[in-house]
């Protein structure tokens, strides 16, 4: 039987998360003065080669994309998370990450879009396939910083299992299923999103409490 991997690793794959983070962060400094960097300055910057860079991003557009949705969303996704007044309410700070994310749509959707279509298309120019998961892991790390008041609650495998249901219902993905197959106007759009959100949360608290 197979179980969801959990979001944190230790070892190679908590390498991997730094590695990433490393490419992206350069990218981001790079970014910052308006000009376009290359991918030889970004692996300069994050003291690693073009083809480790490679390996995460096979074209510079989705790390460049990568990069300005997290130099907009980071700051204040990362202060919703800090509220002190949510720190043991993990549906409270789920609904915190959603709104935060849907405030700043306006800019990020359209990253998020071209960002889906350069991840769900094949590498190009024959681009090896990127090790591990096609996409930043952000959202998994913002969704497991929300649930954390869950951690010494649910088992492991519950845990898990609500970050990937999570994972189906916040983010870009499902925003766009809701405006461009619902139709759906912003707020509707929150609702829905927030909803779902919280029903997943309540169910995993709920399945452990039958347990008990």
């Amino acid at each position: 039987m197979t179980t969801d991997k959990p979001a944190r690793g230790g070892g190679r794959e908590a390498q991997r998360r730094r590695t990433r983070k490393a490419i992206v962060d350069a990218a981001v400094r790079l970014s910052a003065g308006g000009a376009t960097p290359s991918i030889d300055e970004i692996a300069a910057a994050a003291d690693v080669s073009r083809r480790t860079i490679y390996m995460y991003f096979p074209a510079l557009d989705q790390l460049l994309i990568d990069a300005t949705a997290g130099a907009l969303n980071e700051p204040p996704v990362e202060a919703a998370l800090s509220d002190p007044a949510l720190a043991d309410d993990a549906a409270g700070r789920v609904d915190a990450l959603i709104q935060t994310l849907l405030k700043y749509s306006p800019q990020s959707l359209p990253l998020g879009r071209r960002m889906i279509r350069l991840t769900v298309d094949p590498p190009l120019n024959g681009a090896p396939e990127p090790t591990g998961p096609r996409r930043n892991q952000r959202r998994i790390e913002w969704l497991d910083k929300a649930c954390e008041p869950l951690r010494d609650t649910l088992s492991e495998r519950s845990y898990q299992r609500l970050i990937s249901a999570l994972t189906m219902v916040v983010g870009w993905e499902a925003q766009i299923a809701l405006r461009d197959v619902r139709g759906l106007d912003p707020q509707a759009e929150q609702d829905a999103m927030t909803w779902a959100a919280r029903a997943l949360v309540e169910a995993a608290i709920r399945e452990h409490d039958h347990q008990q």
